[in-house]
This record gives structure tokens, sequence and C-alpha cells, in this order.
């Protein structure tokens, strides 16, 4: 048996700057991966079939799930007769503007790479990523990027200075194609200054780091759902450095910088969510 870590990812800032000819939208986004993680354990079987399982409920088994298409790409680019068994142990909240499934996909592809002795780099199981999802390139690397194109234009980048990441999910779930759906590029006026945010990792800039930090999906997630918002006020309320949606949502993420805070903010939050979370972001992306 294999197993790979499948960590979570949040947005630092999330711009929209045209509707694309192929549907799609370019993207220019800084991300980040945080200890919050799934884990996926590959066995090889007799038959050739894929087999999924997990620790959820509500997860897919089948092509709808993002791991069981990346076995399935590789199986069939590669002329791979072995079948395989996977099971995801989920720890990341479906849905939620974490990346979860794409983060799945990616640890599937990294683990089946050692389990079938493929010998590819990660610039290879990139190209693979990319045809299952936007986020996938990103989280096969992990770390820190600025990502261009839908996400798969990557640029490394220094981690974010070290603080803590408090997450809340309101009880919702959020359609990111409805979001984009819903979104009109046209209307947005206040895009993020990414190369700021940029500027603001390279030079370790905690302050500038919050300062300009900024999803203009936001704007979109709250008017479908005005919990997120909710969320969001009760953050900033509770005295955080700064608060955010990840993504498309629901998920709100507030970062702090000082220990005693955080048990404080996490304790309050607990009172009326279920799912919160205080991580550390990760200091290191996958070596290659």
């Amino acid at each position: 048996m294999i197993s790979e870590k499948a960590p979570a990812k949040i947005n630092l800032s999330l711009d929209v700057l045209n509707k694309r000819s192929d549907g799609f939208h370019e993207l220019e986004m800084v991300m980040t991966t945080i200890d919050l993680a799934d884990r996926i354990d590959l066995c090889e079987t007799a038959h050739s079939a894929i087999h999924v399982a997990s620790s959820s409920g509500v997860l897919p088994s089948d092509e709808r799930n993002l791991a069981y298409l990346a076995a399935a790409r590789l199986k069939e680019r590669y002329g791979i007769s072995q079948g395989v068994s996977i099971y995801i142990q989920k720890k990341i909240p479906i849905a939620a503007g974490l990346a979860g499934g794409s983060s799945d996909a990616a640890a599937t592809l990294r683990g089946l790479n050692r389990l079938w002795h493929l010998g590819l780099t990660l610039d290879e199981l990139a190209v693979i990523g990319a045809e299952i999802g936007s986020d996938v390139p990103f989280c096969l690397y992990g770390g820190t990027a600025l990502a261009r194109g839908r996400g798969e234009k990557l640029q490394q980048l220094p981690p974010p200075p070290p603080c803590w990441v408090v997450l809340a999910k309101p009880p919702i779930s959020v359609s990111t194609k409805e979001v984009f759906q819903t979104l009109q590029v046209e209307d947005i006026r206040d895009h993020p200054r990414t190369p700021l945010m940029v500027q603001a990792l390279r030079e370790q800039n905690y302050e500038a780091m919050c300062k300009f930090s900024c999803n203009v999906l936001e704007s979109v997630t709250m008017a479908q759902h005005p919990e997120v918002k909710a969320y969001k006020n009760c953050l900033l309320r509770f005295g955080v450095d700064m608060a955010l949606m990840s993504g498309s949502g629901p998920t709100v993420f507030a970062l702090l910088n000082q220990d005693t805070r955080v048990n404080r903010v996490v304790n309050a939050l607990r009172g009326f969510c279920n799912d919160v979370y205080a991580v550390r972001m990760l200091r290191e992306g996958v070596q290659k």
C-alpha cells in the first residue's frame, strides 16, 4: 500500500480578468496549502477495475470523483492493466472552496506514479492534472504559487509569513460552476492588487499580506448565500487580522499571528459552527 497526503488550499487573492473564448475565465490567484489534509491509500488489485471508497458517506465513487478520474487517465494514457483500490480518508470539508477533490486527484496521481513505477516528473503529472481540474496542477506541487490561466500556469512563490489560519465552513455547499456563471466580469470594481500581494510574500510582510488579500467571487457567493457574509463579519468582529472567503466558498478563513488569540476565536466560532479548524500554512510544497 502507498499513502499520500492531500492538503487543502486557500486563496490569499483571487482575481477574474476576463471570460475566454473557450468559455473558461482567465484567472490570477495567489494560493497556498495548509495542514488540513485528506489521506489517500492506494493498493493494487488482481482485477483491472478502479475501486474508490471513502470515510465520507456522500463522496461519489465513480467518474464524478476526481481521484477516480485521475486513476482512469493514468491507466488509459500508459496502458496500465492493473486495477487499484483507492481509499480516501476525508478531513477536508466537501464543496468548501478548499480544493479537496482536486488535492485528492493530485495525491492519487503522485501515489500511482510510485505504485506503478511510471517515473513521471511533477511537470509531466501536471499536464494530466490540468485535464482533470483547474486546481489539480497547483495541488500536485503544493506550497505557495501565483496561478494564471485557468489556474494551470504556475509561478512558485515564497511561503507566507508564519501565522495561524482559522477556517469556518457554513453548513451549505456552493457550486463553483454556478458562481462563475453568475459572475459578470465587467461589474467587478475592486480587483486584487496581485503584484502587491506577491511583493508582500517576497518581503515576508504579514501586514501587507493581510491588507492586499481579496477575492472577487465573494460578492457573487455572498449574494447567493448570505451565511457566508455573516461568517466573515463574525470573524472580523472577533478581531482577526483579516478574513476572506476561499475560492468560490463557502469556507471563510481568517489569519492571526498571535497564538493567544487563536483559541478564543475558535471557541467563539464553535458556538454556532461545526466545521471549525485552526491550522498552519505549509512551508514547503512537494519535492520534485
